[in-house]
C-alpha cells in the first residue's frame, strides 16, 4: 500500500464513497462532506489515504485540529478500510502515518471515540497502539444511520494516545508486552459472564471490587449481536455503561485489553492511581 497525504475536491469524494461502503451510512448527515474536508485539511486536519499497486483507496484516517488543556492535540474522527482489506495491518498502518504527522504538527496527543463493545478495535487500540481511557460518554452520536451502530445507544470510550510516551514508543516499536499477563491473571473480575446460546451474556455486575486492578469481560462478535439479538446487545450496553461509569468515578482508567478468541471475549484491564 502507498500512503499519502489528501488534497484534492476528486479525493475528498472517494472519502466520501468509502464512509458510504465502510459504515453503511444511509443518512447525509452522518457523512464528513466535502467541504468540511476542505477547510479543516487547509487548517491543520490530517486526511491520509491509503492505495494500492492500482491507485485504488482502500481506507483512510482522518483528524481534526483540537486543543486540550491550552495544548495543540489532535481528534480523530474517522478511521476506515474496505471489507476485503481488514485484517491485515492496514487500519494499524494509517494510525502510524498519522502519529508522525501529529508528532510533525507538535502533537503529544491524539484522541478518538471508540465503541467499548469492539473487541478487536479494543485490542487495536489498547495492544497494539497503547492508549489509555479514563473517559466514558454516553449516546455521543445520538442514533446513526449505520447498519454497524443501529440497536444501541452510541456509547464511546474516549481513547488518549500519547504519542511521544516512552510507553507508546516501546508498544509500537513491540519492546513492551502489552499487556502483561500477570497484571491481567491477579485482577479480579468485576463481572459474571456466560453462554446464552451463540452468544456471551453478562449475568452479573460487580460494583463493589475496590481492588487496585480488575477486569472487564466483554463479548466478540458486538455487531453482528446488535444485528441478531438486540434485546441482549442492549443487555450488554447497559451493564458495561454501569460498570465503567461507576469505576472510572473512583478513580480507575483502563490500560490494557486482553482478548481470547478461543473464548469468545476480552477483558479489559483497569487500574487506579494509589
Amino acid at each position: 500500500m502507498r500512503f499519502h497525504d489528501l488534497h484534492t475536491i476528486d479525493e475528498f469524494r472517494q472519502v466520501m464513497d468509502l464512509e458510504k461502503r465502510i459504515w453503511g451510512y444511509t443518512d447525509a448527515e452522518d457523512l464528513v462532506t466535502v467541504p468540511i474536508f476542505v477547510i479543516t485539511v487547509k487548517r491543520g486536519g490530517i486526511l491520509v489515504g491509503a492505495f494500492d499497486d492500482e491507485g485504488r483507496m482502500a481506507g483512510f484516517v482522518y483528524s481534526l485540529p483540537a486543543h486540550r488543556d491550552g495544548r495543540p492535540t489532535q481528534w480523530s474522527h474517522m478511521l476506515g478500510v474496505l471489507e476485503g482489506d481488514r485484517n491485515t495491518g492496514l487500519g494499524y498502518q494509517l494510525k502510524l502515518e498519522q502519529r508522525r504527522r501529529a508528532i510533525a504538527a507538535g502533537c503529544a496527543l491524539v484522541e478518538w471515540t471508540y465503541d467499548p463493545l469492539q473487541a478487536l478495535n479494543a485490542h487495536l487500540n489498547f495492544t497494539k497502539l497503547g492508549v489509555v481511557v479514563e473517559e466514558y460518554a454516553e449516546n455521543v452520536y445520538g442514533e446513526s444511520s449505520s447498519v454497524l451502530h443501529r440497536g444501541t445507544p452510541t456509547d464511546r470510550f474516549i481513547a488518549e494516545w500519547w504519542i511521544a510516551d516512552p510507553t507508546v514508543e516501546a508498544r509500537l516499536a513491540g519492546t513492551e508486552a502489552a499487556p502483561r499477563p500477570p497484571r491481567l491473571a491477579d485482577a479480579p473480575l468485576a463481572n459474571v459472564t456466560g453462554s446464552r446460546g451463540r452468544w456471551l451474556a453478562c449475568a452479573h455486575v460487580d460494583l463493589s471490587r475496590h481492588e487496585p486492578r480488575i477486569r472487564i469481560e466483554i463479548p466478540i462478535g458486538f455487531t453482528e449481536m446488535q444485528m441478531e439479538e438486540p434485546a441482549l446487545a442492549r443487555e450488554w450496553r447497559d451493564a458495561t455503561r454501569t460498570l465503567f461509569t461507576t469505576y472510572f468515578a473512583r478513580g480507575y482508567r483502563a490500560v490494557g485489553f486482553s482478548l481470547s478468541r478461543d473464548e469468545g471475549c476480552g477483558r479489559y484491564l483497569l487500574e487506579r492511581e494509589p
